[in-house]
């Protein structure tokens, strides 16, 4: 059904479609899906793998020359040139083949979101883009190194993996009124649903826990391992107590721009120069009107150092963020 799904997305959209690959932390997903209990960690990554792998092998059903279309003679497509996936492996058994010609894009672009140890190496295997979590400059270079580095030593080309962290953008006429306009938004974010988005961060139910108290010890769960030890990170490191995380946790509590078009220009110039990510996921605080403070303010700012394109590069997601069409697995190409 995935693969499905996708397939179409990208021929409907001219190759414009991507895919984000992710194991949920939320434990209610399983009930959805035959299970009475959330997989172990390490298990849903193996089995993210594996998905990957047969998602993937549908998308190369078939070869670019299949569908032959031959009016006369009554032939639609060559035998010879699709591909059974005849998967059974430890988490999937699939048959296929998948029932749409390949993507526009051979496959659409694969992004990823690992932040934990395993989650880093699926995204260093598999990872054409990644969502990574905000963090101090120091966080990101390492981040970015680290995932790199794996993907390297895998054999992929680094520069084939582009990592994006989310980024809050608020921008202001000056830095106390952007300042002002955060601290508003922050504002409204309500005691009950700032506890609720804490709970799911920490794995851990938070509703008892003193709102005016320091964050207590919280025990390991099943649930994201990274964004619970951000959060415990941040409590310790800030001396803040319950209510505070709540209201970061229910507003927005990774990378956030926060200034006039100049500052927030400045600042990711320099994540982008030196090395702590390839681009960013821009989050805005509200719209439509944050999202046109962005584009009529900031990305000017942007074009004028020559840090974001005044005309797109190519027709697809992919040649617009410079990654290479992926070579069908069953199929090289006739001639070749």
């Amino acid at each position: 059904m995935i693969a499905r799904r996708f397939a179409s997305l990208d021929h409907i959209s001219g190759g414009r479609a991507g895919w984000n690959l992710v194991t949920t932390s939320n434990p209610d997903a399983a009930l959805n899906f035959g299970m009475t209990e959330h997989m172990q960690h390490g298990e849903r990554y193996r089995r993210a793998r594996e998905f990957f792998d047969v998602v993937t092998g549908l998308w190369d059903s078939w070869a670019e020359d299949a569908f032959i279309c031959d009016v006369e003679n009554g032939i639609y497509f060559d035998p010879e040139r699709l591909h059974v996936l005849d998967h059974n492996g430890e988490f999937l058994s699939v048959r296929g083949p998948l029932n749409i010609a390949r993507p526009i894009q051979g496959w659409p672009v694969i992004v990823q979101a690992g932040a934990s140890d395993a989650g880093r190496q699926l995204a260093a295997e598999t990872a054409e883009m990644i969502f990574a979590s905000g963090g101090s400059l120091a966080d990101g270079q390492r981040y970015y190194a680290d995932v790199k580095g794996r993907a390297e030593r895998l054999g992929r080309d680094p520069d084939h993996i582009k990592i994006l962290p989310g980024a809050l953008v608020v921008v202001g006429q000056t830095a106390t009124e952007a300042r002002e306009k955060r601290a508003l938004l922050d504002s409204l974010v309500h005691p009950d649903s700032g506890i609720a988005s804490l709970s799911i961060a920490l794995g851990h139910d938070a509703s008892g826990f003193d709102l005016d108290s320091p964050l207590p010890e919280i025990p390991e769960s099943n649930a994201s391992k990274s964004g619970r030890q951000r959060v415990i990170e941040r409590a310790g490191r800030d001396n803040l107590t319950v209510r505070q995380l709540a209201q970061i946790a229910g507003s927005y509590g990774g990378l956030a721009l926060v200034g006039t078009p100049m500052m927030i220009a400045d600042q990711m110039e320099e994540r982008l120069y030196s090395e702590a990510c390839d681009g960013f996921n821009i989050m805005f605080p509200y719209v439509p009107g944050g999202l046109d403070d962005f584009v009529d303010r900031v990305v000017p700012e942007l074009q004028r150092r020559g840090l974001f394109r005044r005309e797109y590069e190519g027709k697809t997601l992919r040649e617009n963020l410079g990654l290479p069409r992926p070579e069908n697995r069953f199929f090289m190409k006739r001639g070749f």
